[in-house]
């Protein structure tokens, strides 16, 4: 029996989620499958990849054939750079120990690439809301001045009116006098 691990959809539509499912090549593709692997999330940033590795890894090495986008799965978590590394062990290029620090090494200049790109996107993600905020506050500022230089007068109309005022009190007084 040909088997394959591919993709199982599940989710909405425009908001997909897979199943990494080991079935029968002749299974259609949300229909029966033999084992259930892990899920893959492309909805998140990055995608959340979940697969069990010792599950994967035996499937694989029974024969097992990816598709194309779920050997890029297994390729991501390190389980084919695994295989990789067994084939070498058995025809004797390298150690059971040589391997197992291979893969401990990619594995830990895997895990500090992914980190950089959460932080580099949480710190993007900052940065954006920074600007927002202090755009917001200046948009604010500005309306704020227009609706205080609309409610006050203009400065020179009220000297005019203050102006003719005084001369007319003086005027009073200077008719009681003659």
């Amino acid at each position: 029996m040909a088997t394959k691990i591919r993709l199982q959809r599940h989710g909405k539509k425009g908001k997909p989620f897979y199943y990494v499912v080991v079935a029968d090549s002749r299974a259609p593709r949300d229909g029966r499958f033999i084992e259930r692997l892990g899920s893959y999330n492309p909805n998140t940033n990055p995608a959340t990849i979940e697969v069990n590795f010792e599950k994967a890894l035996d499937w694989i090495n029974k024969g097992a054939q990816p598709t194309d986008t779920c050997r890029a799965i297994l390729s991501y978590k390190g389980i084919l750079y695994k295989k990789h590394l067994e084939g070498g062990v058995k025809k004797g290029a390298l150690t059971e120990e040589q391997a197992e620090a291979k893969f401990n090494e990619w594995v830990q200049s895997k895990d500090s690439k992914v980190q950089g790109k959460k932080e580099g996107l949480t710190s993007s993600k900052e940065e954006a809301r920074k600007a927002a905020l202090a755009a917001e506050a200046k948009k604010k500022a500005d309306r704020a001045a227009a609706i205080a230089a609309k409610n006050t007068p203009p400065a020179e109309e009220a000297v005019e009116e203050e102006a003719p005022e005084a001369p007319a009190e003086d005027a009073p007084a200077e008719e009681g006098a003659e």
